[in-house]
């Protein structure tokens, strides 16, 4: 009896197959190895990121059910908080491995079901033996973008968090002051406002809101220093760097209606290191897909599928407003006004996420090809 899953490839014999599936946590790690269904799978813990402990485990693995050495190895865990660096460590071991988008992983729909790193483990193993035996539609594999590629998100995302930090920050003080029933327009000169501010009685402020109103301006201030140094080494990079993205940046930045910010989302999130096949690739990793539900009479349709970069998806809809300010005379334009130019608020704010898509394919074709969007003109 074949104890092995089989691969069955051209021209070749079928091969047996060790799958290791990694359930991974703060506390333990959980890995589940086995050579195919009808045989039980072999289950161990260790300490959170032991690399020697994991390859003892395989080790034991291989002698426990007779695999040769130089036997093939496939491993897969869910993304999240781990990254890509195992991702990293088992390829250059020689391992195999696959990194799963665990949205895509079926669930059970019964109202209770159980739980349990165990069983995760065994659910993990079984769909990778059904995904290595040829059933790719069982889950979405994450496509793992390189060291310098996932290094050059960092600017960006960081601005993007300082900056909601600031207006959280900003939100609070005008919070504090509203609880006194104060209000202040500006803030710019704060600092020197604090002391004048009074109480509906003209008393002066209570010594514990005035210390932590102090304190939250004194956070303020940081984080807008912050911003502009993560702004001034953005812009430095523009002007001196001559790495490809960096060029892809400056590209899009030629185009009436993006901006320097926006096209650096667009191009390190997206466009410097995926190699799309088609527009609806494009679409898809955005989200900006459509969703239908059809079962028996009932066919309508539930928005998009936002299953995709929310950088990008949120910035290519700010654009996508712009774009109409900025290029009305461009097809994509023209397209909107006379599909959804007359309708009410709802619909074409319905209308600029259909537009959003196609302005983002028309974005990649003009990064591959140089060939501008029919009708859209360049800056000055």
């Amino acid at each position: 009896m074949r104890t092995g899953t089989t691969r069955r490839e051209k021209g070749t014999r079928a091969e047996k197959v060790l799958h290791v599936a990694f359930e991974l946590d703060d506390f333990h790690w959980t890995l589940t190895m086995g050579t195919g269904m009808r045989r039980e799978p072999r289950q161990r813990q260790i300490r959170p990121r032991d690399r020697s402990a994991i390859l003892g485990e395989i080790q034991d693995t291989k002698r426990r059910f007779g695999l040769e050495a130089e036997v093939r190895i496939v491993t897969c865990y869910e993304a999240g908080r781990e990254g890509f660096w195992l991702h990293r460590w088992l390829e250059s071991e020689g391992i195999e491995n696959l990194v799963v988008d665990s949205a895509s992983i079926e669930v059970d729909r019964r109202k209770r079901r159980v739980k349990a790193d165990r069983l995760d483990g065994k659910k993990l193993l079984r769909m990778l033996i059904r995904y290595e035996s040829g059933e790719r539609g069982v889950w979405s594999v994450v496509r793992i973008p390189s060291v310098e590629a996932e290094d050059a998100r960092h600017l960006h995302r960081e601005l993007d968090r300082v900056k909601r930090d600031r207006v959280r920050v900003t939100n609070r003080l005008h919070g504090l002051l509203a609880t006194q029933g104060i209000r202040v327009k500006n803030l710019r000169n704060f600092s020197e406002q604090l002391p004048l501010i009074r109480l509906w009685d003209g008393s002066p402020l209570p010594p514990g809101l005035h210390a932590r109103l102090e304190r939250a301006w004194e956070q303020r201030l940081w984080l807008t220093e912050r911003i502009r140094i993560l702004e001034a080494e953005q812009r430095t990079l523009l002007r001196t760097s001559d790495a490809r993205p960096h060029e892809q940046v400056r590209q899009l930045m030629l185009l009436n209606g993006i901006g320097h910010r926006s096209a650096w989302i667009f191009v390190m999130e997206f466009f410097s290191w995926r190699q799309f096949r088609n527009r609806s690739e494009v679409g898809a990793l955005a989200g900006l897909t459509p969703t239908a539900y059809q079962s028996g009479t009932t066919d309508r349709d539930q928005g998009i599928s936002k299953a995709g970069n929310a950088h990008v998806r949120g910035t290519i809809v700010q654009i996508a407003w712009a774009w109409l300010r900025h290029q009305p005379n461009s097809e994509l334009s023209r397209w909107y006004d006379e599909r959804f130019g007359s309708g009410s608020g709802r619909v074409k704010k319905i209308g600029i996420v259909a537009l959003s898509r196609r302005l983002l394919i028309e974005l990649w074709r003009y990064l591959e090809t140089g060939a501008l969007p029919e009708g859209a003109t360049l800056k000055a």
